[in-house]
């Protein structure tokens, strides 16, 4: 993989439950309506599970995501392709939190920021 290693860890308030929260990062539909590149592979079920893969376009970067693990107030992605590494989310009543950390020439922080002001855009007009 050609880049540098980047890890990035940011948490922002949000005026929504953790319920919201988890299924804007959860079920499919609310996922790719916040998602920067608003572009997932196609055949996304209904809410992500442990296991499943998929796609997700930056630019000419396509980034393969493994569902790794899914908790109660957490999800954790394993990422291969145009960005080696993983990329974890852990949210409660009113806050939401994104480690993430991998091997890119894509600037990790920059995209982290951007997904995250995204999210909290798409819960304040829901």
């Amino acid at each position: 993989m050609l880049g540098t290693f980047q890890k990035s860890q940011l948490r922002i308030e949000i005026e929504a439950s953790a319920t919201a929260i988890r299924n804007s990062l959860l079920k499919a539909e609310e996922l790719k309506s916040w998602l920067p590149s608003n572009r997932l592979s196609s055949g996304m079920p209904e809410q992500l599970t442990p296991g499943f893969e998929f796609t997700n376009m930056v630019g000419p970067f396509s980034i393969h995501h493994h569902v790794d693990i899914i908790g109660i107030n957490c999800v954790r992605f394993l990422l291969s392709q145009g960005i080696d590494g993983f990329h974890e989310w852990y949210w409660g009543e009113g806050w939401v939190q994104s480690r993430i950390e991998g091997v890119t020439i894509l600037p990790l922080s920059l995209g982290q920021t951007l997904s995250l002001l995204r999210l909290r855009q798409f819960l304040t007009n829901k």
